[in-house]
């Protein structure tokens, strides 16, 4: 028995070294927990934001990735599924950031691929929740993937985009911000 506990003990020790570092994610533009700035609100829909897609930068992504995705939800608009607004897959995997105003810009890394927004257009589709709602949460999530290429076209709707990035997904990492009108 005690053969069976030491063996045990050593499995979880060693097998805690060998593991890869936790996968971060960090942004320049987004602050954890905070109000997201007008640089990164929609303009239209009664919002008069600049619409610029906030840098992101990311790093610990587990042995065997080959690509990367990135996905902006809102999981409090009142449309009971939530609103996505931002859906970028096929992101090379020597990548580890995205620069402010690459999807305005088309400054993406090469290969990338944007998804259509719940807006109804491709590329990067800011926060504008109803007037008078309580503020919304914004989840800004890249995902490490064990895939070269997510098989869907720029018309993929976010839902898609989700389905096939959580199907491939080795690990991920995660900012969340506010915002309310």
């Amino acid at each position: 028995m005690r053969l069976i506990t030491a063996a045990l003990m050593a499995a979880s020790v060693f097998g805690a070294t060998a593991a890869h570092a936790e996968m971060k994610l960090t942004s320049k533009d987004l602050t954890v927990g905070k109000a997201m700035a007008d640089a990164q609100v929609f303009n239209g829909f009664g919002c008069s934001g600049k619409n610029i897609s906030p840098e992101l930068a990311w790093s610990g992504a587990p042995e065997g990735t080959k690509s990367f995705a990135v996905m902006a939800y809102d999981p409090d608009a009142p449309t009971g599924s939530g609103w996505w607004h931002w859906t970028v897959f096929n992101i090379p995997a020597k990548t580890s950031e995205i620069a402010a105003g690459a999807s305005g810009d088309k400054k993406l890394p090469a290969g990338a691929v944007e998804g259509h927004t719940d807006f109804g257009t491709s590329g990067y589709g800011g926060a504008c929740p109803p007037a008078g709602d309580k503020p919304h949460r914004y989840q800004f999530t890249v995902y490490a993937l064990k895939v070269d290429k997510l098989p869907l076209p720029e018309t993929a709707p976010g839902a898609m985009v989700g389905f096939y990035v959580r199907a491939n997904t080795l690990d991920k990492a995660s900012i969340e911000v506010t915002y309310g009108r």
